[in-house]
């Protein structure tokens, strides 16, 4: 008699399955319009006529620093809350439902922000906007995180960033397009746009399944297999689907026999205040290492710095910044997850270094194109390396026992420091009584982080390229020191299969990092 174990196959999620997961990144293009529109409004100038409550010294509008930092602030003290509800609703409605709720939510803010003639509505519609951002950039990486094939997590969780991209760029191209207007329409018509994006997501997501590890830990197993099923289209008694279901029933059962509380992720059970720590200080780096300082105040700062056609530069920026995130998708999956962060943050501090020391000098054309250059090189390191990785790691480092609020925890850190940056950016570039009119010289701040954010990967982050959710667990189990995470990653990426015939054992193993072994071995003995 034979008897085998399966091994998981590489060949779960047909292409239709992996575009329904792709799909739901979707959402990323909400949050990156949002921030881009906001940069090119700052600069109109019908907006600033009429939104202006003060006149300076030449008798033209401005809008204070106090004010442009409570203006673009107020979307990440939205996304902070929303973020942090992120674990409630998601664990209660679903991680579906709760996409589609902040959807809802957006939409409202979207159109408070249209609707406004004055500071105070167009903040208020900004908070309500970033509710509903926090909401999605919490419950998209938990929904991909729960759905995705291991051999492609990284790729899907990190194409949310690449949406961010593309919904900066959109938001360059319509600003391009409305910012000499002198009506209402040039601040009017970006803001309306946003809720068109929500209603395709909401459209979306009423199709899709929720997860099937949110069904298993609801108990509803039957609902676990259908929601399987259908994200890897296969049919629901298929034996592939079957191993699986049996997988993350039996992870789920282990994790899910104490239900996580929200003091459970500040336990050293099973290391989740270290990956608690490791979540949040990804995010915070994320910001950091200064890349929404390009995306937020880019325009005015390339005005400031006497660059002409401030708003085709900053369509530049963001073209870059998409066609760069693409490569970057490939390469959290070719690399993994550390060497990726690693080359990302060296080559993203001896970029900011250069803008810094370029600015230090005699202003001139030159000087401004070597600026425009490095800010771009910048940006491609960014976009191929921390932009998307950084979601991916926070998407599969916590166990389903407080996944959820881990991941909302982790999502808020985010938030919490894009609200301190958005805050204070303007003080640190003001040349206004007070501000430190630092110009080009807060590259360096930037860069310093950039520099911080290669040791923390060396000595914090583990490398989980390859592994299922479930092994990732097993992976933290056995492995103490992250920069020896790949050696231990390897091993468990090797499934071992024993075969017995005639009472003879024999063990195969399946090296899943090699794309050729799809299938399952069902008959190592013959």
């Amino acid at each position: 008699m034979i008897q085998t174990n399966l091994i998981p196959s590489r060949d779960i999620g047909g292409f239709p399955g992996v575009m329904m997961i792709l799909f739901v990144a979707f959402g990323g293009l909400l949050f990156g319009y949002d921030t881009g529109t906001i940069s090119g409004i700052l600069a109109i100038s019908y907006w600033k006529k009429l939104f202006a409550t003060h006149i300076d010294g030449a008798g033209e509008p401005v809008i204070t620093a106090g004010q442009q930092s409570l203006i673009v602030s107020m979307l990440s003290v939205g996304t902070f809350c929303g973020a942090l509800s992120g674990a409630p609703i998601g664990d209660r409605i679903g991680r579906r439902l709760g996409l589609v709720v902040a959807c809802i939510i957006f939409s409202a803010g979207a159109i408070m922000q249209t609707a406004a003639t004055a500071i105070p509505l167009f903040t208020a519609g900004r908070a309500v906007a970033g509710a509903g951002v926090g909401l999605i950039s919490s419950l998209i990486p938990l929904y991909q995180g729960e759905t995705a094939p291991a051999y492609l997590r990284g790729t899907l969780i990190g194409s949310y960033q690449l949406f961010i991209t593309i919904g900066l760029l959109l938001a360059s191209c319509v600003n391009q397009g409305t910012h000499a207007r002198d009506d209402s329409g040039s601040y009017r018509i970006p803001c309306a746009i946003q809720v068109l994006f929500a209603i395709v997501l909401i459209a979306g997501m009423l199709w899709l399944p929720d997860t099937p590890r949110y069904f298993v830990k609801k108990g509803r197993m039957d609902k676990a297999r259908q929601s399987l099923a259908q994200l890897r289209r296969k049919d629901e008694h298929d034996p592939e689907l079957s191993k699986e279901l049996e997988t993350i029933v039996i992870s789920c059962t282990t994790e899910l026999e104490q239900p996580g509380r929200w003091r459970d992720c500040f336990t050293t059970q099973n290391h989740h205040v270290y990956r608690l720590f490791t979540g949040c200080a990804v995010m915070a780096l994320n910001q950091l290492v200064g890349v929404n300082f390009i995306f937020y105040y880019g325009t005015q700062f390339f005005v400031q710095a006497g660059i002409k056609s401030p708003f085709t530069i900053a369509l530049i920026t963001n073209l870059v910044n998409v066609f760069s995130c693409i490569p970057g998708l490939l390469l959290v999956e070719r690399w993994g997850r550390r060497p990726t962060l690693l080359f990302g943050g060296a080559g993203m501090f001896v970029c900011e270094f250069i803008v810094g020391g370029v600015g230090l000098g005699a202003s001139s054309d030159v000087a401004n194109n070597v600026l425009i250059a490095f800010v771009c090189l910048y940006i491609v390191f960014n976009a191929m390396t921390w932009g998307p990785v950084g979601w991916t790691v926070v998407g599969e480092i916590f166990p389903l026992q407080i996944r959820a609020k881990a991941v909302s925890m982790s999502i808020a850190t985010i938030w919490l420091f894009n609200w301190a940056i958005a805050y204070a950016t303007p003080y640190l570039i003001g040349t206004g009584p007070g501000d430190a009119d630092l110009s080009y010289k807060v590259f360096f701040v930037w860069g310093s982080c950039c520099l911080l954010a290669v040791v923390f990967t060396y000595f914090c982050v583990y490398e989980t390229k390859g592994l299922s959710l479930e092994q990732v667990n097993e992976l933290y189990a056995i492995c103490r020191f992250p920069p020896k995470s790949n050696a231990a990653r390897k091993q468990l990426a090797q499934v071992t299969v024993e075969v017995t015939q005639d009472g003879e054992k024999i063990t195969v193993v399946d090296d899943s990092n090699h794309p050729k072994n799809y299938s399952y071995i069902e008959n190592a003995v013959a």
